[in-house]
């Protein structure tokens, strides 16, 4: 089968990259000019082709579609603080509704979606969420959030006007090749450098990002067009992963709680501060203690049911990931 791929010199589309490699797939990644393409090369696949283009500007990549079985749309642009947040929807929204458009143009018969579980209904009492959990625009917390939410309903209205399109939600992934790194990576390096003095009362569900691969390739076979499947692995209090990176690391976990309104301040800062006057990416932001007054605890039940799917510990994607950082730069070694 051939694949075009989006999103492969990201994090997630790393993994998904080699697991459809491993599955046999011949892939036709979508990358920038830009795009660092160094991560590919231990991908270990004989058939990768890779298309210069940008979803900002779908003409670019039209043509690539051709030939082609199925779409995996991985990339995203995956920021809690951003200057000009148009940009964002332009990739994340657009970007996706264009894809959609000429896959069905060119006869592709399969999508795949890569969404977020930031679609989801999530509450303050910390009840763990489903795929049928009530929700709106209105409680999208963000850019990203709305960003993403609106992205999925243009994949779920493709889906109900006969289009084959699944939609994966996955939790928080981690695991090696975070390059970037995500939001949820620099958790674990600020831990590693030791910035970590304190924490917030909120959680979130941590699943390995070779078992989110794992579940692309399965969607492909088995997936349901129009159904959603949150991608979750254990769900976990920030106090209790910064305990568990203290487990392997030696290093001191915070044992001093603060109130929203104390990370709110910081973050207000931040934000105005590093971000809007010295023009750099803030450590903490307004947004990302929004996100955290809800716990973000999901069910992962209907794709194990549907794709398989398997809930992991988490113990060992976290291992990877600090042992990746440690090994590429991003944090002091053991």
């Amino acid at each position: 089968m051939k694949i075009f791929l989006t999103g492969a010199t990201g994090f997630v589309g790393h993994h998904v990259a080699r697991a459809l490699a491993e599955h046999g797939a011949k892939l036709r990644l979508l990358v920038r000019a830009s795009s660092n393409l160094s991560h590919l090369d231990s991908i270990g696949a004989s058939s990768i082709e890779t298309c210069v283009g940008d979803l900002a500007q779908p003409e670019s990549f039209r043509a690539a579609l051709a030939d082609c079985e199925a779409v995996v749309h991985v990339a995203a642009d995956y920021r809690l603080w951003i200057r000009d947040p148009a940009a964002m929807y332009q990739a994340n929204v657009e970007g996706t509704q264009c894809l959609l458009a000429m896959a069905r143009e060119a006869g592709v018969r399969r999508v795949v979606y890569t969404s977020s579980v930031a679609t989801m209904g999530f509450r303050k009492d910390g009840l763990v969420v489903n795929e049928d959990t009530p929700v709106s625009l209105a409680q999208m917390v963000g850019h990203y959030k709305r960003s993403k939410f609106l992205a999925e309903q243009e994949a779920l209205r493709a889906a109900e006007d006969g289009q084959e399109v699944m939609v994966l939600n996955p939790t928080t992934p981690v695991g090696s090749h975070d390059a970037k790194p995500t939001p949820t990576g620099r958790i674990f390096v600020d831990f590693l450098h030791r910035r970590f003095p304190a924490y917030m009362d909120t959680g979130l569900n941590l699943v390995d990002v070779s078992e989110v691969a794992r579940a692309h390739v399965a969607a492909l076979e088995h997936g349901r067009p129009g159904v959603r499947y949150i991608l979750g692995g254990e769900n976990l209090t920030l106090k209790q992963i910064l305990d568990k990176l203290s487990a392997m690391t030696g290093i001191p976990s915070p044992t001093v709680e603060i109130p929203f309104w104390v990370a709110s301040a910081y973050a207000f800062f931040e934000e105005n501060l590093t971000g809007r006057l010295l023009g750099k990416e803030p450590r903490a932001t307004l947004e990302e203690v929004r996100m955290g007054r809800k716990k973000m605890f999901a069910s992962s039940a209907r794709a194990q049911q549907d794709l398989g799917f398997r809930i992991a510990p988490v113990y060992q994607a976290m291992r990877a990931a600090v042992e990746w950082f440690r090994s590429n730069g991003y944090a002091p070694g053991a």
